[in-house]
């Protein structure tokens, strides 16, 4: 750190005028970054995630079971035939997210859950502990990743004894730096959403991830608004974001329908998690953000295709116009042309198909003589030239 420092005038004026702790910090992780290598993938569950590989498709699944185990069992089986590649639970009790209380603070006003308060809302969307047992043996015999974002320190130990591959940390949780550093201590990758949040907290989670053991980070870009406009999502962040803070990034997405994912997935998001429901109609709490099994189909496939034709840059020559080269234009006789005859404007022109000499030389050919008769129609060749 010392020698960058000495090496870098930049840092080390930063670092004088540096007159609060938390400059300091912002300074300091940057430095860190500086010599960081970013990973190109990382690995959930032997897939393997980055830039080189196809979007890795999360479908959440969230308060959308409505209470009921088998409707779960159900979003996973679609889920599976959508080709999505894993499955996201959320792992918290009314009493470990909150309080039964409802004082002021506690009481949800306006949107899409007023009227209730938090441990109201929680009670009924919560998946219960004694399910993620079954919905982790659903999966293993589905043959689709699983895991979960956990919202305390008992969710986590849950999850271990359940061996789930990855960690999921919530927007609204980025903020609980013991949380995520008792998730890096399980050595799982980590998936970090930023909804709401600011350059600092980003940085605070990623520093809190790495320095407790984290190697296999992913950020996802969100707004975390339900549902959320397409036009509050400001997708250039996806981009900055990987190259700020030195890492893999992605998108969760609340928009009601699939083009924010879609464009996300051409700015260079590898990872995309999108609320799963059978059918927006039956009113659960998640409902209404989230997309039904044919849109998810969908998503997947479009996803996969956009990934692919964002490719690479590229000036040669595609193999699927290679055989349309012959229609390019080119230099034609267009009417019949005497041997001694002067090509002109009017007997020369460049016109489809290719066959013939560059229509860049029409200029220097014209005023030349044909060395034998030509026929119209024919393919000018420079040995036709005199």
């Amino acid at each position: 750190m010392r020698k960058l420092l000495t090496q870098n005038f930049a840092l080390q004026r930063l670092f004088m005028a540096a007159n609060n702790q938390r400059i300091l910090k912002l300074i300091l992780f940057d430095c860190r970054l500086y010599n960081m290598k970013m990973n190109t993938f990382i690995t959930i569950d032997g897939c393997k995630i980055g830039a080189d590989f196809k979007p890795y498709i999360i479908a959440e699944l969230s308060a959308n079971h409505n209470g009921d185990i088998n409707r779960a069992f159900q979003i996973m089986e679609q889920a599976k035939k959508a080709g999505a590649d894993a499955i996201k639970l959320q792992s918290y009790t009314q009493d470990t997210i909150t309080l039964d209380c409802d004082d002021i603070d506690f009481q949800i006003q306006g949107g899409l859950w007023g009227g209730q308060t938090l441990y109201e809302l929680y009670k009924n969307a919560h998946l219960p502990w004694e399910w993620h047992g079954p919905l982790f043996e659903k999966a293993r015999r589905l043959g689709i990743t699983i895991f979960s974002s956990p919202f305390d320190f008992s969710a986590v130990s849950l999850l271990e004894k359940l061996g789930a591959p990855a960690y999921k940390i919530a927007s609204f949780e980025l903020i609980d730096l013991p949380l995520i550093a008792r998730v890096a201590q399980t050595g799982k990758p980590m998936i970090l959403s930023t909804g709401m949040a600011n350059m600092q907290e980003i940085h605070e989670a990623i520093d809190t991830a790495r320095s407790n053991g984290c190697d296999e980070l992913v950020l996802l870009h969100c707004v975390s608004g339900y549902p959320a406009p397409a036009d509050q999502y400001n997708l250039k962040t996806i981009a900055d974001m990987s190259k700020r803070f030195n890492i893999l990034a992605g998108l969760s997405d609340h928009t009601i329908d699939n083009a924010t994912a879609i464009a996300a997935v051409a700015l260079g998001a590898c990872v995309i998690e999108k609320h799963v429901t059978l059918d927006r109609a039956q009113g659960g709490p998640d409902d209404s953000f989230s997309i039904e099994p044919r849109e998810l189909a969908q998503l997947c496939s479009d996803a996969n295709t956009a990934w692919q034709a964002v490719g690479e840059v590229s000036y040669e020559r595609a193999e699927s116009e290679k055989g349309n080269a012959q229609f390019r234009r080119s230099l034609y006789v267009v009417s019949d042309i005497a041997e001694g005859e002067i090509f002109t404007t009017e007997n020369l022109k460049s016109i489809r198909p290719g066959f013939g000499m560059a229509p860049k030389l029409l200029n220097e050919i014209i005023g030349k003589i044909a060395a034998k008769d030509l026929k119209k129609g024919t393919a000018l060749k420079p040995e036709l030239i005199r």
